[in-house]
Formats: structure tokens, C-alpha cells, sequence
């Protein structure tokens, strides 16, 4: 269940190891978000004869052992997760508890937080609050751009899926639960609806501010940060982010 660049790499890895991993793929749940790139998990699926489906709903007839979530376009009902006879994971591109939700890569900079990362979870009734089961965390650089973020998300996203699913599959995991972690890290959590406010910029802001605002919210293919001067809206736009 899944979408975008990072479901198009996971479910191209699941369909090539599928005779190693011993799985059988019954069905491919998406929408097919091409936001971030012209990856279509429809055509993946299909190509192999896997059936594609866009509503979640179509699970209540369906058996199966593991639901893999990769940025659904939906929150997976809990009557879903609770059929899946082994185990619902979702991998989500941002350290736990630290950035749930969505714009994760955004409040990262905002928060001028100097460590990023990917975790895989296994999948509750609450957003993105699951117990651990595995993650990967690296610095980040300085001056970092919300779509270099991604980009080192994304690599480090694929590259944990791939190492880890086989051990998951077979049920050698060990799992962190996330309330265990609070002590030791941050949480929260952000929503769609938060991106708009943020692009908004005050010049009465220190200039680190407004950087950091910038540079949150200046991703190519998305509406950039914006100042108003009498109720009127006049976009910024870095050039080296220029297409």
C-alpha cells in the first residue's frame, strides 16, 4: 500500500525477491502520487499481473499475513491492520518519536534539528506511533534544503527496506515501543494543513529565520515561501532551485 518514489522502490524490490523472499504479492493498493516523480506503482503491479486497487476498503475481502505500508494516500483502518494475520508495517521517512505525521523534512529545518532519519514500525490505530523495528539516522548538513533532506531520506529509506524486510517477514525482529523512547527524544506531530502557514514569511523575522523558512519550504514542484506587502502575495524563489 503505498506511493511515490520511495513505494515505487520498495514494491520494485518486493516483486524482484519475491521467490527468495518465498511471498506472494495478492494486491497493490495506491493512488499514484506523482509529486515527487513519475513513478507508477499501478504500472509496476500490472506489468507483473498484480492486482491494483485505489480504496482500502477492497481489503475487507481479502486474507492476508502482512500489510507493507509505503506513503498511502489514506490512514489505514484499523479493522484493515488488525486482519493482517502477521504483522501491518509502515516505513515512514522521518525519525520516531520525533516527526510525525506529514512535512516531516520541513519541521526538521525549522527546528534547525541537527539529526534526521527513516524508521520502519509496525502499524497501530495511532498515527505513526507504533512500536520500532528498525531505523536509521544520519546528520544533517548545514544550510539543507528541504528536497536535499529528501533526497538523503529517500536513499536511506530504500536501502533500510531492502536490509530489513527479509528479517521481518520471517519475524526476527525486536521491536522499541515509542512511549519507551520519550524520555530520551522529542515528539510531535504535524498535519497537511500546517505547510501554508509556514510559507509565510515576516520580515520582521531575524534573518536565521527567514533562512531557515526558506529553505524549509522551497521545494521544487510544490508553491514556494511568500511574503504579503499590502494583502498582496509575492512569492521567493531561490535560483538554484529554479527547474
Amino acid at each position: 500500500m503505498g506511493s511515490k518514489p520511495i513505494g515505487h522502490c520498495c514494491l520494485s524490490y518486493l516483486i524482484a525477491k519475491k521467490d527468495i523472499l518465498s511471498i506472494e504479492l495478492i494486491a497493490v493498493f495506491t493512488n499514484d502520487n506523482k509529486t515527487f516523480g513519475d513513478t507508477s506503482l499501478s504500472k509496476l503491479a500490472s506489468d507483473v499481473s498484480i492486482p491494483v486497487f485505489r480504496k482500502q476498503d477492497y481489503l475487507k475481502n481479502m486474507d492476508y499475513d502482512f500489510i507493507i505500508s509505503v506513503q498511502y494516500h489514506e490512514i489505514i483502518k484499523a479493522e484493515y491492520l488488525s486482519k493482517a494475520s502477521k504483522m501491518a508495517v509502515n516505513l515512514h521517512m522521518a525519525p520516531l518519536p520525533e516527526y510525525r505525521g506529514c512535512n516531516q523534512f520541513t519541521f526538521a529545518i525549522l527546528d534547525d534539528s541537527k539529526e534526521f532519519g527513516t524508521t520502519l514500525h509496525i502499524m497501530s490505530e495511532g498515527i505513526d506511533s507504533g512500536d520500532i523495528i528498525a531505523e536509521r539516522r544520519f546528520e544533517i548538513p548545514s544550510d539543507c534544503f528541504v528536497k536535499d533532506l529528501y533526497d538523503m531520506t529517500y536513499q536511506e529509506s530504500c536501502d533500510m527496506f531492502k536490509d530489513e524486510i527479509e528479517k521481518i517477514l520471517r519475524g526476527e525482529i525486536k521491536t522499541v515501543s515509542q512511549k519507551d523512547l520519550r524520555t530520551l527524544r522529542t515528539t510531535s506531530i504535524h498535519y497537511r494543513k500546517e505547510i501554508e502557514k509556514v510559507k509565510e514569511i515576516d520580515l520582521a523575522w531575524s534573518e536565521d529565520k527567514i533562512w531557515r523558512h526558506i529553505r524549509a519550504t522551497s521545494m521544487p514542484g510544490f508553491a514556494p515561501p511568500y511574503i504579503k506587502i499590502k494583502n498582496t502575495k509575492i512569492n521567493l524563489v531561490v535560483d538554484d532551485y529554479i527547474k
